[in-house]
């Protein structure tokens, strides 16, 4: 299993930056790994919600379905994926903050079939991966603050 971990801050209020994250639709506009990211049911997002995302793996790309495991709007949210040869538990904490939110971001994945043999070799492709994520969802909620008119950090 690789873990990944990152923490942002944004100046968007919590109640916002959970929505927006929670609702794993959103997830191709700041998640470069993700091609595209759909609902997948109707109703409010919450426990059971689910999406369907194309994600980048390597040099291919790969179905997942998410689902929301655990709600607790607005400090915390674990969403389970699984496509071929991957399995994810993603787990999003939101913490007020002086000046808008923290977000603490740990996915846990565990690949399958072949690809399980290459995983200790892949830590630097998915601290990446979190890089890269995490500075897309900092963009999209500062991008979101901006139009919501919160003052700056």
């Amino acid at each position: 299993m690789t873990r990944i971990h990152e923490r942002i801050a944004t100046r968007l209020p919590i109640e916002a930056a959970f929505d927006y994250v929670a609702d794993f639709s959103n997830s191709q506009e700041w998640d470069p790994g993700t091609t595209a990211s759909k609902r997948l049911d109707d109703g409010p997002v919450g426990p059971g919600a689910r999406y369907g995302l194309t994600v980048r793996m390597g040099g291919r790309v790969a179905p997942m379905e998410y689902r929301i495991r655990d709600f607790d709007r607005p400090r915390r949210v674990v969403l389970v994926g699984s496509g071929p040869n991957v399995n994810a538990v993603d787990e999003i904490s939101f913490e007020r903050a002086d000046k808008g939110t923290v977000v603490d971001y740990t996915a846990d994945i565990r690949l399958g079939g072949l690809l399980r043999l290459a995983q200790p070799f892949l830590g630097g492709t998915f601290e990446k991966i979190g890089r890269d994520a995490a500075a897309g969802m900092n963009a999209a909620l500062e991008e979101l603050a901006a139009h919501n008119g919160e003052e700056a950090t």
